[in-house]
C-alpha cells in the first residue's frame, strides 16, 4: 500500500473546546456508551483462529485490550519496550499470548518487531496501535530531526503497519484501530499538522505536541481508509475516553495528581476505556466501516474545530510520512495467499 515512492442517528453531543460531536449516520449506532466495558462489547464473540496484535501492553488500556481479546480466544501478540515487561505482562492474562519488544522511537526496532510476526506466517486480524508517549516538562525533543511525540506516537505505527499490511491484507477483514484522542481537535495546532515545523521549533508545549501527533494519528487512519478502499481492511480511529493510565508517568508530580482528580471526578475506569478499541476491532457490525473516528463505542464527526475530517490535510501527511520513513518501509506486493498458514 505505502511504499518508499508512493444507521442510526445518536442525539448531537457538544464536546469540550468548542467543538461539536455529532453522530455519524453513515455508521449503525452501537448498544455501547461510555459506561460500557471491553468485556461487555465483547460479550459473546469467539475470537478463537484470530491473531491481534496491541501495541503498549504492559499496562492501562494496552493491557485490558490484551486481556480482553485473548479471555474471547485470540491469539495476542503484545508488544512493549521492554521485552522482560512484556513477558510480565503476558504472563498475567489467560489466553494465549505473545510478548515481543517494540520501541516506537527506534524505527530499527519496529522493523524487527514486524519481521517476528511476519515470520509467524499467519494473518493479522487486528492491529491495535495503542501504545503512546506523553511528555512532561515542555522541554522540546527530537527523534530522526522530528518532534518526540510526531515521531513515536504517529511514525512509529506508520512503520508498523507498512511492515505488517500484507498479513492484514491475507486476513478474512484486517482490522486496524489507531488509538487516536480528543486531543486531536482540543489541543493541536490550529493550522493541524505542521509540514513545515515537524520539529517544533516555532513553537512548543507538551500539550500542543501531543494534540498534535494526536492529530496525525486520526489523519492516518482517515487516509488509510482511502487507501484501502475496495479491500476487506478497514482503519478506524478512536479516542478511548479520560483514564489514569501510565501515558501521564512524565509529568509533574503536581499535575499527576490534578490529572489523576480530574480522571476520576470526569472520566472512565481503565476496563471502560479498552471498551472502544476491542469494539471496533471485534464487532460484527463494523466489517465494512473504515476512515471513521469513534468515541464511546460510537462513530462521530467533529464540527467547529480541527481538521479531523481534512481529507487533503491527510493526503498530504500520508506524503510526508513517507518522505520521512522511507529507510524503514517496504513496498507492499500481494501475497499469495498459500504462503499464509494460519496458525491454530
Amino acid at each position: 500500500m505505502w511504499t518508499a515512492g508512493a444507521s442510526l442517528m445518536l442525539p448531537s453531543l457538544v464536546a469540550c473546546g468548542g467543538a461539536d460531536k455529532v453522530a455519524d449516520d453513515s455508521v449503525p449506532a452501537s448498544d455501547f456508551d461510555q459506561d460500557s466495558t471491553a468485556e461487555e462489547v465483547t460479550a459473546g464473540l469467539d475470537l478463537r483462529g484470530k491473531f491481534a496484535v496491541v501495541t503498549g501492553c504492559t499496562s492501562g488500556i494496552g493491557f485490558e485490550t490484551m486481556r480482553v481479546l485473548a479471555q474471547r480466544g485470540a491469539l495476542v501478540a503484545g508488544t512493549s519496550r521492554s521485552l522482560e515487561r512484556a513477558r510480565e505482562a503476558c504472563g498475567q492474562v489467560g489466553g494465549t499470548t505473545m510478548p515481543l519488544q517494540l520501541d516506537l522511537g527506534d524505527f530499527d526496532t519496529v522493523v524487527r518487531c514486524a519481521e517476528v510476526i511476519r515470520a509467524y506466517q499467519a494473518p493479522v486480524d487486528m492491529l491495535i496501535c495503542n501504545a503512546g508517549y506523553r511528555g512532561g516538562g515542555n522541554e522540546r525533543q527530537l527523534v530522526n530531526g522530528v518532534e518526540k511525540h510526531f515521531a513515536i506516537n504517529h511514525l512509529g505505527h506508520f512503520i508498523l503497519i507498512n511492515r505488517l499490511m500484507d498479513r492484514l491484507y491475507v486476513s478474512w477483514q484486517g482490522r486496524i484501530v489507531i488509538v487516536a484522542s480528543r486531543t486531536a481537535y482540543r489541543d493541536a495546532p490550529e493550522e493541524g499538522i505542521l509540514f513545515d515545523d515537524l520539529d517544533m521549533a516555532r513553537s512548543y508545549s507538551d500539550a500542543e505536541a501531543y494534540g498534535h501527533s494526536k492529530l496525525a494519528n486520526a489523519l492516518c487512519s482517515l487516509q488509510l481508509g482511502e487507501v484501502l478502499r475496495g479491500t476487506r481492511i478497514t482503519s478506524n480511529a478512536v479516542h478511548p475516553g479520560v483514564i489514569k493510565t501510565d501515558l501521564d508517568r512524565n509529568l509533574s508530580a503536581v499535575s499527576q495528581l490534578a490529572w489523576e482528580a480530574y480522571a476520576k471526578l470526569k472520566g472512565k475506569s481503565i476496563e471502560q476505556g479498552a471498551a472502544t478499541s476491542c469494539y471496533v476491532a471485534t464487532h460484527p457490525s463494523l466489517g465494512n466501516i473504515s476512515g471513521k473516528y469513534f468515541e464511546d463505542c460510537n462513530a462521530v464527526t467533529i464540527e467547529g474545530r480541527g481538521h479531523m475530517q481534512n481529507l487533503a490535510m491527510a493526503e498530504q501527511l500520508l506524503q510526508t510520512s513517507i518522505e520521512l520513513t522511507a529507510d524503514w518501509l517496504v513496498e507492499f506486493k500481494k501475497p499469495e495467499r498459500s504462503n499464509i498458514e494460519r496458525q491454530e
